[in-house]
């Protein structure tokens, strides 16, 4: 019996979701489809995209469309659509706008998928998730948040090049709430295996800290124009590989948590195994008290989108 080429949706033919097909499809996940109501966007990206398989040796198909019959049978599904932030904007100024696209976007994939995972990328991300869940029906394994996976990468490239290392040997993660309340763990990071805060001052720490906080910002701030899309990307298509792969890899993740940390009913950013059955397990991490604080602060700004979304 041949066994069937897996299939990654990617919705939104924007710049994360084209430059997310294009991480899928040079990884050989599978077969990708890009789905956006532009749909001569969707297929001139997608077009383009595939004729640049013979070059770089890939195997993958890809297409572009505006129907979601097109995306039957999808294995993994990353929601990027909405619109993007501008300079001054918070990622909560994006609520009532992006909800109802997400909503219209995840109905659209239930339909023809009712079996897969969808990795959430829209912002604000902790109630997009939200949305997508409530909307799809789906159980709390098959709906993910991503977040820090983007936000761990940030840091990671700043510790990296604070200390001149290779950024293959820092590890550093990220919990809590993908906004200016995020919660970094220096505590938890190392380079090499050697814990970070044996090998830089605090000061320096913190001020690293900061900046992954305000991550995003800085690039929206530079660009003017739009926001992140390579490493956002990027982020979607690790956890896709880990699921369709079944790594069993360990990422940081918005997950819909049932009591874990304390915290019921909210999509907050942990520790989370990812593997065929999408969010296998959640890791939780003993916390201490300035870290216990600062996740309860962002579970409570998460809480007020949710809130704030009336759903």
């Amino acid at each position: 019996m041949t066994q069937k080429r897996k299939k990654i949706t990617v919705v939104g033919a924007g710049f994360v979701g084209s430059t997310a097909a294009h991480w899928a499809a040079a990884k050989e996940l599978g077969d990708v489809v890009l789905v956006d109501i532009n749909e001569g966007a969707a297929k001139g990206k997608a077009l383009d995209l595939f004729e640049a398989s013979p070059v770089e040796q890939f195997d993958s198909r890809v297409i572009g469309t505006s129907n979601y019959e097109d995306t039957a049978n999808s294995d993994v599904a990353i929601i990027t659509a909405g619109i993007p932030r501008k300079p001054g904007m918070s990622r909560d100024d994006l609520l009532a706008t992006n909800s109802k696209i997400v909503k219209d976007c995840t109905e659209g994939i239930a339909k023809y998928s009712p079996h897969c995972t969808l990795i959430i990328v829209s912002n604000p991300l902790d109630a997009m998730a939200y949305v997508a869940k409530k909307v799809s029906g789906f159980p709390r394994n098959r709906v993910i948040g991503m977040a820090g996976v983007l936000d761990g990468a940030r840091f990671r490239s700043f510790i990296a090049e604070a200390l001149d290392v290779s950024v293959k040997d820092v590890q550093a993660f990220v919990l809590g709430g993908h906004g200016d309340t995020m919660v970094p763990m220096p505590r938890h990071c190392s380079v090499g295996g050697v814990p970070l805060t044996e090998i830089m001052p605090k000061e320096q720490l913190n001020k690293l800290v900061e900046r992954t906080r305000n991550g995003g910002a800085e690039i929206v701030n530079l660009l003017k124009t739009g926001s992140a899309y390579y490493a956002p990307s990027a982020s979607a298509v690790q956890m896709a590989e880990s699921i369709i792969k079944d790594q069993k890899r360990i990422l940081p993740c918005a997950v819909y948590l049932e009591g874990e940390y304390g915290v019921k009913g909210l999509f907050i950013g942990v520790l989370a195994k990812l593997g065929f059955d999408g969010m296998e397990k959640v890791i939780e991490v003993k916390l201490n008290d300035e870290e216990k604080a600062g996740l309860q602060k962002s579970i409570g700004a998460v809480q007020e989108l949710v809130t704030a979304l009336k759903l």
